[in-house]
């Protein structure tokens, strides 16, 4: 099977999946504020996120890699989205165009239908200098996200086995490229170990692709006649992944099983910086098309705002100050790591 075709079978086999539970954001709750003394009109939803600046606190986050003529028209649709609503793109894996010159035009129609708006690059941690070079030439990224993904290639049939060197490969792409450097899990989070190992290489910004979202070891398993089933429940959980991954880094980037307005403000208040939707959106685009996710994320936004008035925070800074209560299987969790998760309810 090609790099195309498996692709292909990824982002099928994901929208007749129903997403997996488990993020860990049924343990987060906030304290009703009865006198919030806010207004929607004074909400502000720009967020810093390492040197880059969201308008919106979350963006399109990367599905579809890979190459093909589906994926340019998924590419395509995501990046009109990004153009009309303001929101950042980060695009699927690149490595198919960097072996394969003649997928270029699969990544570089997202600057083609959007100049102006600010484009993620993606490669995975196999990748080069020179091919990080390359990949950001390509679309003229505003940043690189590097994708771990370990768990996925040990479940794929044809997959890599050996992983050695990664960290600095991951190095000196930070200290060779003149953009950020993201670097992403892609379903089975983010470890305070991990980031602090990514923190000592220079790395400005990590995304705790955390358990709970498209979970990439039973799309492999559905691809092979031995299953590896015990990946499928591998990882740790999107929630308790944004707190370890905040034990080294200030700018954390949500993702995994993210689909809602409240998700994104809950992750925002346990100190991500930014929001990654991925699979939610691949599926509004292809059932509903440009217009309704345009439609969806517009209605995203409003929600937001109506959320963080409610709260009485006037931006992403104040939601960081809002007590939480932590409970269940994620209290467990940051208990057990020695993460103190009632701090949360004491701020």
């Amino acid at each position: 099977m090609s790099r195309a075709d498996r692709k292909i079978d990824h982002i099928n086999y994901a929208l007749s999946t129903a997403a997996a539970s488990g993020a860990g954001f049924e343990d987060v709750k906030f304290v009703h504020q009865s006198l919030p003394n806010s207004a929607v009109d004074d909400i502000s939803l720009q967020t810093n996120m390492g040197e880059l600046t969201l308008s919106s606190p979350f963006f399109i986050n990367a599905m579809t890699g890979g190459g093909g003529e589906q994926t340019k028209t998924l590419n395509e649709g995501f990046a009109i989205a990004a153009r009309e609503t303001g929101l950042m793109l980060s695009v699927g894996s690149q490595m198919a165009a960097v072996k394969e010159p003649g997928e270029r035009d699969t990544y570089t129609v997202t600057r083609k239908v959007n100049p102006n708006g600010m484009i993620a690059g993606n490669l995975g941690s196999e990748a080069s200098l020179d091919q990080a070079k390359y990949a950001v030439d390509m679309i003229e990224a505003n940043a690189l996200q590097i994708h771990l993904n370990v768990v996925q290639e040990l479940a794929m049939p044809e997959g890599d086995r050996a992983f050695t060197g990664a960290l600095k490969r991951i190095e000196a792409i930070v200290n060779g490229l003149d953009v950020p450097v993201i670097v992403k899990e892609t379903g089975f989070g983010m470890s305070k170990e991990t980031a602090r190992k990514l923190k000592e290489a220079g790395v400005s910004v990590i995304d705790v692709g955390g358990y709970g979202g498209t979970n990439f070891s039973k799309i492999e398993n559905h691809r092979q006649k031995r299953q590896l089933t015990f990946f499928n429940d591998w990882g740790i959980p999107t929630v308790p992944s944004i707190v370890e991954a905040g034990e080294a880094f200030s700018s954390v980037i949500a993702s995994g099983g993210i689909s809602q307005s409240i998700d994104v403000i809950k992750a925002l208040s346990l100190g991500a910086s930014a929001a990654g939707i991925a699979g939610s959106f691949l599926k509004i685009l292809t059932e509903n098309g440009t217009e309704g996710l345009i439609e969806e994320i517009n209605a995203m936004k409003m929600e937001q705002k109506i959320l963080m008035t409610a709260l009485g925070a006037k931006n992403v800074e104040e939601l960081r100050k809002l007590p939480l209560i932590i409970s269940g299987q994620t209290y467990h969790w940051l208990h057990m790591r020695d993460m103190q998760p009632e701090r949360f309810a004491r701020r």
